[in-house]
């Protein structure tokens, strides 16, 4: 279904922390949604992996087994909510597609309570505390925007928001804004001063992509500490800070570190306004860009 093309949309992302009880966390995404609802939101993000801890501080098999397919019983709740509530929905689920292959996938419900689309999770972490390349096959869906009701969404998962390439290739496919569910937080060992350089350029490189394909962008983060299951570590602790911000990187909302329903009105005719005034797309030298494809340039090649 092709996007109704509304001039403005009220966007609401629910930051929230996870515990080891899957439907306590349904039921808390359920108020919240309810919640936004009431407070007039047309599209709702949600966090990465919503339904559990982030599982992925450790290398265990047992956490498979919190996989589900698409369809499956998350997608039916959400969906139905979706429906009631009129709402637009991304979601982010642990799809088990396979035996043997998983992915970390979003999924986007529209206002109808219809399947929109989905985006797998593209590129995949390995480090300390976010073994992710354990559980996640990388995504095979490409950069595609998904339709809905409130418009062409361009939605990538926590890793995709440092790469500028990911931003820039759903923008080019005609994403109308860009969302980001995301698990970050500190390791709690790291002092203060390296916490704030990592959170500065988490929000730096987001907003770097809101200005550089003049769209708006919205990430939504988990918040609250998880202890690493291993007990070798302090665990992580989310930081929270959720943001919306507009085609300039101008901030429009900003959560703090507590749980919170972050609303922002989002202009979608600004992105065009912008665009007139910096023409970042006209002015690309994409016959100059093959080496893109490069890992890496040797300067002995």
């Amino acid at each position: 279904m092709p996007s109704s093309n509304p001039s403005s949309i009220k966007l609401a992302l629910i930051q929230h922390s996870c515990n080891e009880q899957r439907e306590q966390n349904l039921k808390l995404i359920e108020q919240r949604l309810r919640s936004a609802a009431d407070q007039g939101a047309e599209l709702v993000l949600l966090q990465e992996l919503h339904n559990s801890r982030y599982f992925c501080q450790t290398e265990e098999t047992r956490f498979f087994d919190l996989a589900e397919s698409i369809p499956g019983p998350s997608t039916e709740l959400f969906s139905a909510l979706a429906a009631e509530l009129e709402l637009v929905i991304v979601t982010s689920l642990f799809e088990k597609r396979a035996a043997g292959i998983y992915h970390n996938t979003a999924v986007v419900f529209d206002a109808d309570g219809r399947l929109a689309g989905k985006y797998r999770k593209m590129h995949i972490p390995d480090d300390p505390g976010f073994y992710e390349k354990f559980y996640f096959t990388p995504g095979d869906l490409g950069f595609t925007p998904i339709d809905t009701r409130v418009g062409r969404l361009g939605v990538l998962v926590c890793w995709d928001q440092w790469y500028p390439e990911a931003a820039r290739l759903m923008t080019l496919a005609g994403a109308e804004l860009l969302l980001y569910p995301t698990a970050i937080g500190w390791d709690p060992a790291d002092d203060p001063a390296e916490q704030q350089r990592q959170l500065d350029a988490w929000t730096t490189v987001q907003r770097g992509h809101a200005v550089a394909n003049g769209l708006p962008l919205a990430a939504c983060n988990r918040t609250g500490t998880e202890p690493d299951p291993s007990r070798q570590t302090e665990g992580i602790h989310f930081w929270g800070r959720s943001f919306i911000c507009g085609p300039q990187g101008e901030m429009l909302a900003r959560a703090g570190e507590d749980e919170e329903i972050l609303l922002a009105d989002i202009d979608l005719r600004r992105g065009e306004a912008v665009r007139r005034i910096w023409p970042f797309l006209r002015d690309r030298r994409i016959e100059a860009f093959g080496d893109l494809k490069r890992r890496y340039i040797d300067q002995e090649s």
